[in-house]
């Protein structure tokens, strides 16, 4: 098995040292120096070779491994070479760090000693190092001559320097693969449907492909994914695991698969990767970049730190990384990325892979089929991916910042100039709306001038920047500036799958790159895999999700019974209750009957989740009135975590009397709660759950119809059927639970919604009157009664 190593991973591993940069990682200088390298690649004549691919096989300590990268350009004759490096940023060329030219040199020198292999017949190399100052737009070209023997010397130098690492890890490595290929399932026996699920897993690894998977609660399906994932890192079909959720609570399930494995033997390095605001340590809060010293000398101590960590812990978590960093003063955040190369499964957000603006560069700069990806709770994914891809600006914090600029000396003529220009162009593209007294239009291209003015301020505040002290008004000059960059990254990828929106609302002007299908995008993420599994214990219809998520027509589709008995729960739909919009009042009698039908049953725990907090309060509120002898709790509009914890801990173990909790329809406590056992025996749902109507989604639904017809599915009804499926899932949580669903809306009963119905939903009961609903519950709690 061959080992990829990325030339720039080589030289900054290896030769960095001194602090670590604000902008260390930073996407906002990426971005720009992407654009730059693009600008200046054009410039040259026919015979430059752009992103010139280069790689150099080596075998150290008996392993092999793949010396690779891209070097920016490439001129080639017979008898001569020119490799160019191109790098940006703001600071003057005569005042860079020793420190920083030597990792820029040192990268071209190994594309010169790679480029000489390749071509035994080149002598020397001429190494040119273009500077581009961003904020002057100065250039500045410096020129080595590099021969042949200097080359491969200093190749030597930096691999014998290296090859302590590299022995490092293929140390884990040999001590890793064993434990894997011992490493059996950690259970006695295989749930039903388990075994069928980690088979599909593997085989997508063999092919390569992208599985769709829905697995039904019950499943074990962070187990059924991590098995086998790991043992095909043990095969050498792979050697990195991205396991990526929406929620910390699953990630959290993520890590106790990997504790289990580990008490059975499997020896591998996991981090849990956490967000930077979470995991910086409270004194580096209101510090600048030279006064931290979590910050200062960074690089010099990084080493020693993580040879520390690595030796001594396996299961990286939060408190193990921040005790790690505080030891050895390391800035945490930073210390976690550094770490996370040399670990063989990474948890962490869908953002680390998916989002453009902080989507992981040491990792995903370029493909790479060492990695794989495990994509838990993808039906979240719809919606997080449309924000991904989504950006807006508002005129609203212009307007602070034009007053504060005439208050502050700070600011200088072409900053306020520049701001002035941003705010008229905002009112030159509101006029029309204005004149027409309308707050909202869309269009379908970005509006003449806006792009270029936010630019030339997003240039203004860069050069301004330099040198600035930290103010007040240099807090709220960076907040905009940054939004302003996203905007802009944003803007580079509008398509015919955005819409602009224009919206003005007490005098606010926003405009909003509004993303309807990022699904190209994410086949794109995805594609800079080995492949991908994503699952969710509610995937349904998986047709629809592999089009929403970057699905192609190779990618695989597997749909898992539930494990559980379907009689375990009964599936009442009250097809006399109707909750569209215009009905709700007339049928509030029928609801709150419905529900009382409902918990009279059995004595026990009860969730009755509605669509809205408006709709929750009316409902909760007439309950309460009609029916004071029942003990409520209730969702509230804010809920801290205490308050979250609290409202669980109402639902107690064998109660002795009935408790009605109202909560919000795709919420909080719709999904990723467990109310094991008798701590949850009946759930109400009232109304499909259609999203409210507003003009965004029905942009959503539009866009859709003109594609395929299915606007209305796509936009409404599957997003609130998955909810409904997400929060009737919280009540069936083991093989030994016992409960009933009702379903309130006489939708649920039209072929619309029950050919979309599960499998262990088919036993499902139209009920026509409220009797019938008694008699049915009644039927229920009764059989249930006989067979225990």
């Amino acid at each position: 098995m061959t080992i990829k190593l990325g030339v720039r991973e080589l030289v900054e591993f290896t030769l960095r040292t001194g602090d670590l940069s604000a902008t260390s990682g930073s996407q906002n200088t990426a971005q720009l120096g992407a654009r730059i390298h693009r600008r200046l690649q054009k410039q040259r004549d026919s015979n430059y070779q752009k992103e010139y691919y280069l790689e150099l096989p080596l075998t150290l300590n008996n392993q092999d491994y793949l010396l690779h990268g891209r070097a920016d350009g490439v001129t080639l004759s017979d008898t001569h070479a020119t490799i160019e490096e191109i790098k940006t940023s703001e600071t003057v060329f005569d005042q860079l760090k020793d420190n920083t030219l030597t990792l820029y040199w040192a990268q071209v020198k190994l594309y010169a000693h790679l480029l000489m292999q390749k071509f035994p017949a080149l002598e020397q190399v001429t190494l040119t190092l273009t500077y581009f100052q961003t904020n002057t737009e100065t250039t500045t070209q410096t020129e080595q001559v590099i021969t042949k023997e200097a080359a491969k010397t200093f190749f030597d130098e930096v691999i014998a320097e290296y090859v302590t690492w590299l022995k490092f890890r293929a140390d884990l490595q040999e001590r890793r693969d064993p434990t894997i290929r011992q490493l059996t399932f950690p259970f006695d026996h295989y749930r039903p449907g388990q075994r069928e699920l980690a088979v599909a897993v593997y085989k997508t690894i063999v092919t390569s492909k992208r599985l769709f998977a829905e697995a039904p609660t019950g499943t074990g399906k962070t187990i059924s994914t991590l098995f086998p994932t790991i043992k095909a890192i043990g095969e050498g079909l792979i050697q990195r695991i991205f396991y990526l959720t929406a929620k910390q609570s699953t990630r959290r399930v993520a890590e106790e698969a990997i504790t289990l494995m580990a008490s059975q033997g499997l020896k591998l390095k996991s981090i849990t990767l956490t967000a930077k605001d979470k995991i910086k340590f409270p004194e580096e809060a209101d510090l600048a970049p030279e006064d931290n010293p979590y910050m200062l000398g960074y690089y010099d101590r990084l080493k020693p730190a993580l040879l520390d960590l690595l030796e001594h812990h396996d299961q990286l978590t939060r408190p193990v990384i921040e005790q790690v960093a505080r030891k050895h003063t390391l800035d945490p955040f930073e210390f976690q990325l550094d770490a996370s190369l040399f670990c063989d499964v990474i948890i962490g957000d869908y953002n680390y892979l998916f989002d453009p603006q902080v989507h992981l560069q040491r990792f995903f700069a370029t493909s790479d089929p060492d990695n794989f990806f495990l994509i838990d709770e993808a039906h979240n994914l719809v919606s997080r991916s449309r924000d991904m891809y989504s950006a807006a600006m508002s005129s609203h914090p212009l307007d602070h910042l034009i007053a504060l600029s005439r208050d502050t000396e700070q600011a200088t003529p072409k900053l306020r100039r520049r701001l002035q220009d941003l705010r008229a162009t905002f009112d030159d593209i509101c006029a029309p709306l204005i004149d027409a007294g309308q707050t909202d239009s869309t269009f379908m291209t970005p509006p003449e001038n806006f792009e270029h003015d936010l630019g030339r301020l997003v240039e203004a505040v860069h050069d301004w920047l330099v040198d600035q002290p930290q103010t007040p008004f240099t807090q709220a000059i960076l907040d905009y500036y940054f939004m302003a960059i996203s905007y802009q990254r944003i803007a580079d990828y509008y398509d015919d799958t955005y819409r602009m929106r224009l919206t003005i609302d007490d005098g606010q002007i926003t405009l909003k790159q509004l993303c309807l299908d990022p699904s190209a995008f994410l086949a794109d993420s995805l594609a800079l895999g080995h492949g991908a599994v994503l699952f969710s214990a509610t995937l349904s219809p998986l047709d629809y999700y592999q089009t929403v998520l970057g699905g192609d027509q190779d990618s695989l589709a597997y749909q898992l019974r539930s494990p559980f008995k379907p009689t375990n729960q009964a599936i009442l739909v009250t097809n006399y209750i109707q909750t569209t919009y215009n009905k709700r009042d007339a049928n509030l009698a029928n609801i709150l009957l419905a529900i009382k039908t409902l918990v009279d049953g059995k004595t026990g725990n009860y969730l009755i989740f509605l669509p809205s907090y408006s709709y929750l309060l009316t409902v909760s509120q007439a309950f309460q009135l009609a029916y004071p002898q029942i003990q409520t709790v209730c969702q509230q509009a804010q809920m801290a975590e205490a308050d979250r914890s609290r409202f669980l801990a109402s639902f107690t173990a064998n109660p002795t009397t009935t408790l009605v909790g109202f909560a919000l329809l795709g919420g909080i406590f719709s999904e990723g709660i467990d109310l094991k056992a008798d701590r949850l025996i009946g759930v109400g749902i009232v109304s499909v759950g259609l999203p409210g109507i507003n003009p965004e989604t029905n942009l959503l639904r539009d866009y859709f119809d003109e594609r395929s017809h299915q606007g209305f599915a796509f936009a409404y009804q599957l997003p609130g059927l998955n909810n409904v499926f997400q929060a009737a899932g919280r009540l069936i949580r083991g093989s030994h639970d016992v409960g009933v669903i009702l379903l309130m809306d006489q939708r649920f009963a039209s072929p619309r919604y029950t050919q979309l119905y599960p499998s262990h939903w088919q036993h499902f009961q139209r009920l026509y009157r409220p009797e019938q609903l008694s008699s049915a519950i009644h039927d229920f709690w009764h059989q249930e009664a006989l067979s225990e």
